[in-house]
């Protein structure tokens, strides 16, 4: 179960369609330790050529972001072995790749997580341009 503003989130299929991903933290209940990252609510998928189909065609579906606890292998083996200790917490949705990128790493370098022993984060990884992040200077955080 994801949380978003302390209840659960509950959007599923169509009604996502507004948003590409989230910017989450996910909290080990017993010792408060955390993780930020960013995950897409949809992944691109080619259709191959058929007798029906003369060219490849490519689409969005959605991925697996129900079932998702972190690209950091560590906290991926330790919550895959006891889920319930663990509090998955989306903190913004967002409409592009750029924002969520933008998001996470400024969530990322205001927590100090790669200074902090309270975080599984090991490294903070995004490139982000202008372009993609222009529509932000109208969103307050």
């Amino acid at each position: 179960m994801w949380l978003y503003n302390g209840e659960e989130f509950t959007l599923q299929g169509e009604q996502l369609k507004d948003y590409l991903g989230f910017v989450y933290m996910i909290t080990e209940n017993d010792t408060d330790k955390k993780y930020i990252g960013k995950k897409f609510f949809w992944s691109k998928k080619i259709l191959p050529i058929t007798k029906k189909r003369k060219k490849r065609k490519r689409t969005l579906v959605e991925s697996d972001w129900q079932k998702y606890y972190s690209s950091s292998e560590t906290l991926k083996e330790q919550s895959a072995a006891n889920p319930e200790n663990y509090t998955r917490e989306i903190l913004m949705l967002c409409k592009t790749k750029g924002e969520c990128s933008y998001f996470e790493a400024k969530l990322q370098f205001d927590n100090d997580v790669l200074l902090r022993d309270d975080f599984y984060n090991g490294i903070i990884n995004c490139r982000i341009n202008k372009v993609s992040v222009a529509h932000l200077k109208t969103r307050s955080m």
